[in-house]
């Protein structure tokens, strides 16, 4: 049933598309299409024990799909390709492989679908976008996969395809935030990127609005929201995270850390209005596609790297903070599930809150170091968001020792 389900899946699609068009003048419809799946399906059925009925039954199939498409006034491929991937989805399924064969099938009857949609985007692109765009296809899709999956160099703290990840992300929060400014205007888009991408990483967010501020100064007031925003989100995310993970750290992690959270929150309300008085139909000028200072960062993550596996094997399990710390500034939830690893009752729930929040206080200070590096002329006040959230941070390391300091005196 599944080659059939195949064919009507994107026979419906495609008989909607010609659903205007006079009796007799199309070449295939929701029937036909659910034919191609049963010839497609009864193929893949029959091919181990009769290879060669199953290659004329795929054959015929094919020859009639070109024929249809010869005999059409205004001929237009898309509806015989259709067909085709119709057959060859049908005859995997046939075949033994049902799953992926209707996944394919669900992703192709999308795409057929998007016909305006992606008409309407190509005709936005210019020749920077699509330069941009291809660009971003070989860092991501050809560089990346093939790079080695394994430690090298110094302690072995270096894997080239996580470091070369890294430049994967920022590149693409980078275009992604052109993207949404070409769309929802400069302020809006900038918001947006920043909220969502800060879910995956604010640090990645961070460097691409870092970046895109040094090409483009006269969009500050978006840039200090987003940075702001990412940091407010990274904030709110980490919390979350001990809260599930390392509950006993909760109470003392959060006294340390929400005055920082909380003024991010405010400073992120207040830029974003600044941000969004920015027209809606104003283009984020400037290049979409920074590849050398997403480099420079991945080469900042690698240094931090070594620095963390250096003070694993330096100190080891009793230099615990340290190597967390380390590890935190890039990956902050990596410190969480590592303490999370330790021996229950192994660390005091005080000592525990304040070592995950240094993670934290570092990975500010590291962001805060990346927007003064990359951002240009106005980079400080872009960064006064996160000076004023690592204050805040320091603020309640204070506190929080005051208190266990007159814990340990009352004990």
């Amino acid at each position: 049933m599944v080659p059939l389900a195949i064919g009507l899946l994107i026979g419906l699609e495609r008989g909607w598309q010609q659903r205007g068009r006079a009796a007799g003048s199309r070449v295939a419809g929701l029937r036909t299409f659910g034919l191609f799946g049963l010839i497609g399906g009864l193929a893949g059925y029959i091919a181990a024990g009769q290879a060669p009925v199953s290659a004329v039954l795929m054959l015929g199939a094919a020859a009639v799909i070109v024929i249809g498409y010869r005999r059409q006034a205004q001929p237009s491929a898309t509806t015989e390709a259709a067909a085709l991937v119709t057959l060859a989805l049908a005859r995997i399924a046939g075949h033994g492989q049902p799953v992926p064969a209707m996944a394919l099938a669900a992703i192709t009857a999308f795409l057929l679908s998007q016909r305006q949609g992606l008409h309407g985007w190509l005709r936005g692109l210019d020749a920077d976008d699509l330069q941009a765009l291809v660009r971003f296809a070989v860092v991501a899709a050809g560089l990346w996969p093939v790079l080695p999956d394994r430690g090298m160099g110094p302690y072995g703290a270096w894997n080239p395809r996580e470091l070369w990840l890294v430049v994967v992300v920022v590149c693409a929060l980078s275009f992604a935030g052109y993207l949404a400014g070409r769309r929802l205007g400069a302020g809006r888009g900038v918001l947006l990127t920043s909220a969502i991408g800060a879910i995956y990483s604010s640090t990645a967010v961070t460097a691409s609005l870092a970046m895109r501020l040094r090409a483009q100064p006269d969009m500050l007031p978006a840039a200090t929201a987003g940075i702001a925003i990412a940091s407010a989100v990274m904030f709110l995310r980490i919390t979350l995270l001990v809260g599930a993970l390392v509950p006993f750290a909760f109470v003392d992690f959060a006294r340390i850390v929400t005055p920082g959270g909380v003024l991010a929150l405010v400073w992120a309300w207040l830029a974003a209005r600044r941000s969004t008085a920015v027209a809606a139909d104003a283009a984020p000028p400037g290049n979409p596609f920074a590849l050398l200072p997403a480099l420079a960062f991945a080469l900042l993550v690698g240094l931090v790297s070594l620095a963390a596996h250096w003070a694993q094997q330096r100190y080891g399990d009793s230099g615990v903070a340290v190597t967390l710390a380390l590890t935190g500034a890039l990956d902050v939830d990596a410190a969480i599930v590592s303490l999370r690893a330790l021996p229950s009752g192994s660390i005091a729930p005080g000592l525990a809150g304040a070592i995950l929040a240094l993670p934290v206080l570092l990975n500010t200070m590291l962001k805060l170091v990346v927007v003064l590096v990359q951002g240009g002329r106005s980079a400080w006040r872009a960064a006064l968001p996160l000076i004023a959230a690592a204050l805040a941070i320091i603020a309640g390391f204070a506190l929080a020792a005051g208190s266990i300091a007159r814990l340990s005196m009352t004990a």
